[in-house]
């Protein structure tokens, strides 16, 4: 297990990127996830077109180079399909997905997925969850549920525990959520390496309670965060946090987290008073900020499931 001083080393010992100041590019892979060789999912494998969930999961399951595709709106069984390394889950046209169910990558390393609708798993079955996963690009989906439950009815849309590293979630639409995103797990596990970038937000966040960051370092940016039931990003437990360029508060009041905030832009609301000065202020790779006046905009138009197909 990764201690959070040793994460803390490990990036520091890298170079640090300036960002770019101008449009961010929709269509292609950033952050962490470009890192440790890269990811590029089922590259080169043979592709495979399912609309079952009995096919959905055979077509996922192994280690061979693989990409899949799901056609339509597949209805899971409650339960995790397993996601085994090697694999790019893609959604074909702009209304693929799966409801009821949600993905899981355990153990497993160099996994893409994109394009798709994930909707209503029930607890404790997230979205999409990563354990101990390597080198996974989340990008371009849209992920719903209701609150029409109480908050644990539903698990995380997109939670990333048990040390998993090389992470960057990208482009996506969360909303209608109690419980967003977890990263990390324990004071124990640290993923030392996650980006949620490019609009983690939308990488909108319309009505939803939103991320809790533990252990890991994490960088977010230009996101726009809406009609959030509390924090925008809640940075605990002596997790470090970079975020730039987003719309809407940030908390490091519970169990001791960190933030470092740049050129953010608040509407209606205010900045924690006691928010803690973190030393996250570099990350090791090229990145892309947007103008915090201009993110609204630029995620309403260009994240979730339908904006770029297969």
């Amino acid at each position: 297990m990764l201690t959070l001083n040793v994460a803390i080393t490990l990036l520091a010992g890298l170079s640090a990127a300036t960002p770019t100041k101008r449009a961010a590019p929709v269509d292609g892979i950033a952050g962490y996830a470009t890192l440790n060789g890269g990811t590029t999912g089922g590259a080169g494998g043979a592709t495979t077109t399912v609309t079952t969930l009995a096919a959905l999961r055979s077509a996922v399951a192994g280690t061979s180079p693989k990409v899949v595709k799901i056609s339509g709106i597949i209805t899971g069984d409650g339960k995790v399909v397993d996601v085994g390394s090697e694999t790019t889950v893609l959604g074909a046209g702009s209304d693929s997905g799966l409801i009821g169910g949600g993905f899981r990558v355990k153990n497993g390393k160099n996994v893409i997925i994109r394009n798709l609708r994930l909707s209503k798993s029930p607890a404790p079955t997230d979205l999409i969850g990563l354990q101990n996963a390597t080198n996974v690009w989340i990008d371009h989906n849209t992920f719903t549920s209701d609150l029409d439950h109480g908050k644990d009815f539903y698990d995380g849309q997109c939670d990333i525990t048990h040390a998993s590293d090389f992470v960057t979630v990208s482009w996506n639409v969360f909303t209608e959520h109690f419980k967003v995103s977890l990263v990390g797990h324990l004071t124990t596990t640290v993923p030392r390496t996650l980006a949620i970038q490019g609009h983690l937000p939308s990488q909108l966040f319309p009505t939803c309670q939103l991320p809790s960051s533990f252990p890991p370092l994490r960088h977010i940016y230009n996101n726009y965060f809406k009609n959030v039931l509390n924090s925008g990003v809640d940075s605990r437990d002596g997790a470090q946090t970079l975020v730039e360029n987003v719309l809407l508060p940030i908390e490091t009041a519970l169990n001791g987290g960190f933030a470092v905030q740049r050129n953010n832009l608040l509407i209606n609301t205010t900045m924690d008073s006691d928010l803690v000065q973190g030393t996250l202020t570099t990350v090791p790779y090229t990145y892309t900020l947007d103008e915090a006046s201009t993110i609204a905009e630029i995620v309403a138009k260009s994240a979730g499931a339908g904006v770029i197909t297969f």
